[in-house]
Parts: structure tokens; C-alpha cells; sequence
């Protein structure tokens, strides 16, 4: 009897809950097809691929392999565990040292070659992805929106589009938060004017 754990994970608000889902509700279909017996399931939600550090999902999963807890990984693909060239290897040596192999359905068993081509290939996706949101983000301030998040002394505004979508990235002074930023600003400049005084 194979015993195999079961890893998914979504990474950003434009994925959903379902996104952890849908990916091991496929996990599962291939678990059964093989007759495999699923003992475990791990996932984190709305973690960045970028790095294992931080996601508890894939720590457990690391530790319970380390107990031979399963026999086997099973993911949807190698960059829902990570895009990171190094977290990749790590985890493929200490899974391999664990003797527990890692499935995908993309790529079926994982071998150091798809360590080395798909960690390159996922650390180019990762680079050429923070450039075109570094880009958006950039594109949507020059446009007078918001670049992100909601600073003390404005608030959203919520406006529709013509087919009834909400428009994002406007915002409004708050005139309550406003009289208490001005005050603020008011007081470092004087404190700043006084500093560079010369003193009498």
C-alpha cells in the first residue's frame, strides 16, 4: 500500500479559496486511479511562492516526512510547491533523504533535472513578475490611483464602472484624518525650522 500526502497551495488575491481545492480534488482522482491511499494533506493559502520559510503547510509536510509518516508527495505541479530555484532543491534533498519521491501531475516524478530546469525557469517567472506589477503599480500612480493599501487621512472611494464593476485605486481626503495629518506636518516642520536655527 503507497501511502501519499497531498500538497497544494494558492499564493495571491487573484486565486481563491477553491484554487487549494480544485488542485487536490485532481490530486485526489490521480491517488485513486494509482490506488493509492491518502494519509495526509498540507496546503497554504494565500502564501507567496517565493519562499518555504514562512509557509507552515510545507514545514509540516517536511516534518512529518522526516517520521515516514507517507511513502510519496503528491502536487499539482512542481511551482505550487515553490518558484524558488533553492527551496526546491532543498526540499527535494531532504524529501529524497526521507525517501519519500514527489509527483506531480505536470511533470510526474521529480528528478534533479526538474529541480534544475523548472527552479530556473519558475526564478525567471518570479523576476519578470515583480517587474510587470512594479510597472502596473507605477502605471496606476501616474494615472492618479492608488498605488496599494489605504494611507491615514484619505479613504476609498467606491464608484462603478459602466458594466457595474467596482473601479479600484481612487481615494478621497478624509477631513477628520486630514486635520490631524496637517498638525502633525505642521509641528515636524517647526520642530525641523527650530533644529536648524543657530542657537542664540
Amino acid at each position: 500500500m503507497t501511502r501519499v500526502a497531498l500538497y497544494a497551495r494558492y499564493s495571491s488575491d487573484n486565486q481563491r479559496d477553491a484554487s487549494i481545492e480544485d488542485q487536490l480534488r485532481i490530486c485526489r482522482e490521480k491517488a485513486e486511479r494509482e490506488k493509492w491511499t491518502i494519509v495526509s494533506t498540507y496546503k497554504d493559502a494565500g502564501i507567496s511562492g517565493a519562499s518555504m520559510i514562512l509557509r507552515p503547510g510545507i514545514q509540516t509536510l517536511l516534518q512529518d516526512a522526516q517520521r515516514q509518516q507517507f511513502d510519496v508527495v503528491l502536487a499539482e505541479a512542481l511551482d505550487r510547491i515553490s518558484r524558488d530555484q533553492a527551496d526546491v532543491a532543498t526540499l527535494f534533498k531532504h524529501l529524497r533523504f526521507a525517501g519519500v519521491p514527489i509527483i506531480t501531475l505536470a511533470e510526474g516524478e521529480i528528478s534533479e533535472l526538474h529541480v534544475g530546469l523548472k527552479g530556473t525557469m519558475n526564478a525567471l517567472f518570479l523576476k519578470d513578475l515583480a517587474a510587470k506589477t512594479h510597472r502596473g503599480l507605477r502605471g496606476r500612480v501616474e494615472d492618479g490611483k492608488s498605488g496599494g493599501g489605504l494611507c491615514y487621512g484619505y479613504r476609498v472611494v467606491k464608484k462603478l464602472d459602466g458594466r457595474g464593476d467596482l473601479i479600484r485605486g481612487d481615494r478621497e481626503i478624509d477631513g477628520a484624518e486630514a486635520i490631524v495629518a496637517r498638525r502633525i506636518f505642521r509641528v515636524l516642520r517647526l520642530a525641523s525650522a527650530r533644529a536648524r536655527s543657530p542657537e542664540r
